[in-house]
């Protein structure tokens, strides 16, 4: 299978939800389930089924986080330089609206558009890769075409 990048941070932040879906998630589904079986008829029992629909969702991603942590390849950006790649922290200034934007490039499962990580995996990052400070790149997203010049990349 192949490897998922994720920086240390991300490995980290993966792992600790691992933790508290099986130290703390599952034990209180596993009394949430037994407290509503206690209530009697369970196909009428909304308490009941709305637990097992949780207990569901959390051992499925009890078992999608474990997937993805045995996968990991997990990669310092403090230990990288140099033009783009995964782990920088990229500043960006758009060329049509000026707005200036700073992304860090992070693997899928640790990508948060909100909180400025940018999925390795989407058209600004793959347009990024391998670019230097002061290059502009062309990119087609959803909302057409953008221009970005890059105003700085570092590995923190």
């Amino acid at each position: 299978m192949e490897k998922i990048p994720l920086t240390k941070n991300g490995y980290d932040a993966l792992n600790a939800e691992l933790k508290t879906l099986k130290s703390v998630e599952r034990p209180a589904i596993i009394a949430a389930i037994s407290e509503a079986r206690a209530h009697g008829d369970l196909s009428e029992n909304a308490e009941y089924h709305s637990a097992k629909e949780k207990q569901s969702f959390i051992e499925g991603r009890i078992k999608e986080l474990e997937g993805v942590i045995g996968l990991a390849d997990v990669i310092d950006p403090k230990k990288l330089s140099g033009s783009v790649k995964f782990g920088a922290t990229v500043g960006l200034v758009d060329e049509d609206t000026d707005e200036e934007k700073s992304y860090q490039i992070v693997g899928e499962y640790e990508a948060d558009i909100e909180n400025g990580r940018l999925n390795i995996k989407s058209p600004l990052a793959r347009a990024l890769i391998g670019k230097e400070e002061g290059d502009s790149v062309e990119v087609r997203t959803p909302g057409g075409e953008r221009s970005y010049e890059i105003l700085s990349i570092s590995y923190i």
